[in-house]
């Protein structure tokens, strides 16, 4: 394809699984052409930089070329590109230091699309702001939104995720919907309608209790350790040992049980956590994504290279991140240009590398070409 998508976000919101959401400090590392790093400049750091200005944050999320951060308060923070009003502060100004969303309280889940926002209420009603071209907001419309706008139609919601251009959610009855742009399948109703600007139920699918989106596919996990996708296949990326272009309904990923964490990377690779601490992936592998040594394209689940301990996972555009659960992070794939892999180089890796001085670390995620983490403070 002449295109390239970001990444995928997030995987589930479940507050009655943690007695305790730690909060901390943020960094990024990447490229920060667009002040997606947060630090006040627009310099690439090839090492993670504090975030100017935030503590207590428990949520970082990565948009295509956005950051947006959750704090202990229920309030959102974002900084980086605002060409669509993905920032959410009432402009189209891209900034380089958090600013606070507008009119926006009692947040306690977010995602970042490519260019549009979600965050999820205490209510379990979801907001969006940002580009709408192809109703990835789900307000009924294509009207491009520099401030929140509700989702039409939805309650009862405990966890969201963003594609490039289409926004998923996961009901507290296990079901899927998900609207936006359907040019593959990415809705999962069996359909191509290219623009879907309100909740689509995705066919045939209950007991799932973690959702993911890559570019231009979906990614679920159910409640039996299985995962399934649906979407773009073009690279093997919904993991069932088939390349084809639409998937308009979902698919088992092969030969992997046991998994307890999922993430999409770029729109063209898929990441897997399984219970047994090890990293899973598929799809695209031109940088080394896969984290296999090769930059051979898999349809299959393969094994990612002496990682072991790993807590949670994540994509970028082109490569990827797992967090151990002694607190440091490890990065692989593309590193070319902009340093996203924070190992101080700008080398490709085909394999995981630990990321420079950064421990304590307790959440980690990606934008396109910027990956993000939160630390813990010291006692």
């Amino acid at each position: 394809m002449l295109f390239s998508f970001f990444v995928a976000v997030t995987i589930i919101f479940a507050p009655a699984a943690h007695a305790i959401v730690l909060s901390g400090i943020p960094y990024a590392w990447g490229q920060g052409s667009y002040g997606q790093i947060g630090d006040g400049t627009s310099f690439n750091r090839y090492t993670p930089v504090q975030v100017s200005g935030l503590t207590g944050v428990i949520a970082i999320k990565g948009g295509g070329f956005h950051t947006v951060a959750l704090k202990n308060d229920g309030n959102v923070w974002t900084w980086g590109a605002n060409w669509w009003g993905q920032l959410g502060d009432g402009t189209t100004t891209d900034r380089y230091t958090p600013v606070q969303v507008s009119g926006l309280t009692g947040i306690i889940a977010i995602a970042g699309g490519g260019e549009h926002t979600i965050v999820l209420k205490n209510d379990g009603t979801i907001w969006g702001w940002g580009r709408n071209q192809f109703g990835e907001l789900g307000d009924g419309t294509t009207t491009n939104r520099a401030t929140p706008v509700q989702v039409s139609g939805l309650t009862g919601i405990i966890a969201i995720a963003g594609g490039y251009w289409h926004t998923i959610a996961l009901r507290n009855d296990g079901t899927v919907w998900v609207w936006g742009r359907n040019q593959f399948g990415e809705i999962g109703d069996g359909t191509f309608n290219n623009i879907r600007p309100t909740p689509v139920q995705v066919s045939g699918l209950t007991g799932v209790v973690a959702i993911a989106g890559g570019g231009v596919h979906t990614i679920v996990l159910k409640n039996d350790g299985t995962v399934w996708a649906w979407g773009n296949n073009e690279f093997g990326q919904l993991g069932n040992g088939t390349i084809s272009y639409y998937n308009p309904t979902p698919v088992q990923v092969s030969g992997l049980v046991g998994v307890t964490a999922i993430a999409g990377g770029e729109g063209y690779h898929t990441i897997a956590l399984r219970n047994d601490g090890t990293v899973w992936a598929w799809g695209k592998n031109d940088y080394g994504q896969l984290g296999d040594g090769t930059t051979t394209h898999r349809n299959i689940p393969i094994h990612v290279s002496g990682l072991t301990s790993i807590e949670a996972i994540a994509g970028g555009g082109n490569h990827t991140i797992a967090l151990k659960n002694d607190g440091t992070v490890w990065a692989w794939g593309q590193n070319n240009d902009w340093g996203q892999l924070g190992d101080g180089t700008v080398v490709n890796r085909y394999t995981p590398v630990q990321v420079s001085g950064l421990t304590g670390v307790v959440a980690i995620d990606a934008g396109f070409y910027h990956t993000l983490a939160i630390k813990h403070p010291c006692p």
